[in-house]
């Protein structure tokens, strides 16, 4: 009535891609928490550890091609992506830090889902930037990343998205919003200095 080996052969696959989603799962938590990890010391204006950080998720990324190939269903799993979002948010923070660009990405392997998720997330790392430039006293520095924020607002909203990515981007309009705020807050105090 039953094929034990179709059963047996069943076991054997499943087994198997749970332990292989297992130990992603577990390298996918390493290379998001150093994507964090990168997203802090950028913020404490420490670029080399950053980088350093950085290359340590490309290398943990790299490794992943091979259980990509033998389980293709691998790279959906939600860990995987949560890290590769939070790489891409890393990376274009770190990259536009250093060139005043949003680049693209070529050292890892990134679908229109992770980078449109990662560029709505980068605005809230730009605003996060702009307001500590701001109490630096640091304005030429604020209106470059004021205008940043904008200008992938703006690019954004020429998406129809849904979902995940309609959320993102709804914040990342909330980001633009905070920055305008800035911007008015420094012309404001501007005014009041040279009216006193």
């Amino acid at each position: 009535m039953l094929n034990p080996k179709l059963f047996a052969r069943l076991k054997k696959e499943y087994d198997a891609y749970e332990a292989a989603r297992r130990a992603l799962i577990n390298v996918s938590n390493t290379a998001l928490s150093k994507s964090k990890q990168a997203i802090f010391a950028l913020h404490r204006d420490d670029d080399k550890d950053a980088g350093r950080l950085l290359q340590g998720v490309e290398r943990t990324f790299a490794g992943l091609e091979k259980a990509f190939k033998k389980n293709d269903g691998l790279q959906w799993e939600g860990a995987y992506r949560a890290a590769l979002e939070e790489y891409v948010e890393a990376k274009l923070f770190y990259e536009f830090l250093r060139t005043g660009k949003v680049v693209e990405i070529k050292t890892v392997p990134v679908d229109a889902d992770s980078y449109l998720a990662g560029l709505s997330d980068l605005t809230g790392e730009l605003t996060r930037k702009c307001v500590q430039r701001a109490t630096q006293g640091r304005i030429k520095e604020v209106g470059q990343l004021a205008e940043a924020v904008r200008a992938i607002v703006g690019e954004l909203i020429k998406f129809d998205l849904t979902g995940y990515l309609r959320t993102k981007y709804d914040q990342a309009k909330q980001n633009l919003r905070r920055v305008e705020e800035v911007l008015y807050d420094i012309k404001i105090r501007t005014k009041q200095i040279k009216a006193d």
